[in-house]
């Protein structure tokens, strides 16, 4: 098999595990979600006035993001410390309950609470972020593994806003209406999407529980007794399906056969290999300094990511509050300030005047619309174009979409309104998609080392959550400011504002390299433009630099192509194995021929191969423990190695 091909043999997603991690994120955002189409006429039920709505929903979902930029950082730590599952399965658990608590809510005060603890009860967002990076080393696969958790995303918000708006109020009762002997629902109109979403959360956890594995170097080799429970579990499962394949005889191999397929593909070595190894590694390393997590490039980053979080989840928030506010020509006559129409083209205040059913419809539309693009739009245009191409595109987008965005009420009819409404939607969906997974991919590669990448990921869900908060508060307020005045065009005005704000440092930004520097590069690997190789010939080693070679145009080429493959290490995110290196340089060297023999081109070629072997092996975190030489893209949207190997998103 060729270097190429190894190489691309190797470079694959590992999909089982990813899948699990998508199994445990899918109910944060049914959750979240969920609450959206209902959000205005729950705060309607807290006897809020009509003009007031959009200020407090928006102090809704700022609360939640501002909590959790304050234990982003500390989130981050934990994850450092005590491993990844363990932070995922501490935030899941935490917001099952506190979505119960918001759906049980009953005044506007007991609401705000849940939603605060909410998001000061999960840092998930950074940490799976990181699992991602330590399981996905290869940045020609970054593009498909960093979009699969925005694709969970979206298939959650294709389900949430259809739960929310199904489900909310089910018995239809009315802000102040006094019902005697209510029943459950009757007292609890918001409480059923909430326990449905409690549902997906145990199965979350319970899945993570047993199947998902941990990611962190240090505790690689404590015993997890939940993967421990889970695989006897996936075990005695697997004995029950071949005792029914054996009843029904859809077995066609030999007993012979079914006797080795019971064994492992793989046996350890030694008893000590094959025992585990209940004591956690320990790392000697000192603790990242801010200087060393705070690259320029990397707080560059940060605050584009700022930006986004910021404008595009005031957009968010603001939606489903702009789509039920009463409409221009259905204005409410009970209203302060009912919608009107002005001689002035720009003074009009009104909506779409649309339920919580009619926005759970709209959104569901969303979200399978953002998953079809996300699933096969992003990961091919982003691996053509670059992600860093891909994010300045969009930043120029998004002020586009939010200023025409108020003007849709301007629209004849209802139906022209939504429909009119909903293609500035998809254009602003569009921008999100490919926006957020290449900020994220940026972030990532602009760490100096791996072991700040979580830290670094929890800074930036920090910041981020700082932008989630204050985009709808300001664009809640503004809101209510505009309406009041007639001005509706005010919030989307302003978020058009903040959006140009945001694109001016995306063309500052540089694509980074990846993770180097991990464990120390004394010898400059993947760094010198001059390396030099051996390689045996005529019973002698001699060296050959990458300008010449004294085997002719075609070798050269040939050492090139397979140099190119195979021999810079660069940016990859790795740790080193120098004893497989000096392994792989023995067993080079004891099978070189006699002196004055020579070889043909196939046998140099393999013997470069072999003397390769001279440089640190590099071992990807999360592939196992098999040496891997190979080089990253320098380009993360324009990839040799990224033919075949699709995942998810």
């Amino acid at each position: 098999m060729s270097a190429i091909a190894q190489a691309h043999r190797e470079r694959r997603l590992p999909k089982q595990q990813l899948a699990i991690l998508a199994i445990c994120r899918f109910a944060e955002p049914l959750a979240s979600t969920s609450l959206f189409p209902y959000l205005p006429e729950m705060i309607r039920s807290f006897s809020i006035p009509e003009s007031e709505v959009g200020k407090w929903a928006g102090l809704a979902a700022a609360m939640f993001s501002l909590c959790q930029a304050c234990m982003g950082i500390p989130w981050g730590r934990f994850s450092d410390l005590y491993g990844r599952k363990t932070a995922i399965l501490l935030g899941l658990t935490s917001t099952m309950f506190t979505s119960l608590l918001w759906g049980f809510s009953t005044s506007l005060p007991m609401a705000i609470v849940a939603r605060s603890l909410a998001g000061a009860g999960n840092g998930n967002v950074g940490i799976i972020r990181t699992v991602v990076a330590e399981m996905v080393p290869f940045k020609e696969l970054q593009p498909r593994a960093f979009s699969i958790m925005p694709l969970v995303w979206n298939v959650g918000s294709i389900f949430g806003p259809t739960i929310g708006g199904a489900l909310a109020n089910p018995l239809g009762v009315k802000p102040g209406e006094v019902i005697e002997n209510p029943s459950l629902f009757q007292r609890f109109p918001y409480a059923l999407p909430n326990l449905v979403s409690a549902c997906f959360f145990a199965i979350g956890i319970t899945n993570g529980l047993l199947f998902l594995e941990e990611t962190l170097e240090t505790k690689k080799g404590k015993r997890d007794y939940g993967r421990v429970v889970g695989e006897k579990i996936t075990g005695l499962l697997k004995s029950h399906v071949l005792k029914v394949e054996e009843i029904l005889h859809l077995r066609s191999s030999s007993s012979a056969r079914e006797e080795t397929e019971t064994e492992p593909l793989l046996k350890p070595q030694d008893d000590e290999e094959a025992a585990p190894n209940d004591e956690p590694a320990k790392s000697t390393s000192p603790p990242p300094g801010l200087r060393e997590i705070m690259t320029p490039q990397s707080a560059l980053n940060l605050l584009v990511y700022f930006g986004l979080a910021m404008h595009t989840m005031a957009f968010d928030q603001l939606l489903p509050v702009y789509m039920s506010y009463p409409s221009i020509n259905l204005g409410d006559p009970q209203d302060i300030t009912p919608p009107s129409r002005n001689s002035s083209p720009l003074k009009f205040a009104g909506g779409f005047s649309l339920d919580h059913f009619r926005i759970g419809l709209i959104s569901t539309c969303y979200g399978i619309c953002g998953m079809l693009i996300q699933f096969f739009v992003f990961p091919p245009v982003a691996r053509r174009l670059g992600v860093l191409y891909c994010l300045k595109w969009c930043a120029c987008v998004f002020p586009l979409a939010y200023f025409a965005m108020p003007f849709t009420a301007l629209l004849p009819t209802q139906k022209a309104q939504i429909a009119v409404g909903f293609a500035v939607m998809m254009l602003k969906c569009v921008c999100g998609i490919f926006a957020y997974p290449c900020s994220t991919i940026l972030i990532t590669n602009s760490a100096s080392s791996l072991r700040v990448l979580g830290t670094l990921n929890g800074i930036a869900t920090s910041v981020a959550a700082i932008g989630r908060a204050a985009g709808p508060a300001l664009g809640g307020s503004v809101f209510s400011y505009g309406v009041k005045r007639g001005f509706v065009i005010a919030p989307w005005w302003a978020m058009s504002f903040v959006a140009v704000l945001a694109a001016i440092p995306v063309f500052w930004l540089k694509e980074g390299e990846g993770f180097g520097g991990d464990e120390g590069d004394s010898d400059g690997e993947g760094g010198d433009g001059d390396e030099r190789e051996t390689a045996a010939t005529d019973g002698r080693v001699r060296e050959v630099g990458k300008s010449g070679s004294a085997d002719g145009p075609s070798d050269l080429r040939l050492q090139e192509h397979e140099d190119e493959a195979n021999d810079e290490v660069g940016g990859l995110l790795t740790r080193t194995n120098t004893a497989s290196s000096a392994g792989i340089v023995d067993a080079g060297s004891a099978s070189g021929l006699a002196p004055g023999s020579r070889r043909g081109s196939q046998s140099q070629t393999l013997s470069r191969k072999n003397s390769r072997g001279m440089r640190r092996t590099s071992i990807p975190i999360g592939m196992g423990g098999r040496p891997i030489s190979r080089r990253y893209s320098s380009n993360l949207g324009q990839s040799l190695g990224s033919a075949g190997s699709y995942n998810e998103r």
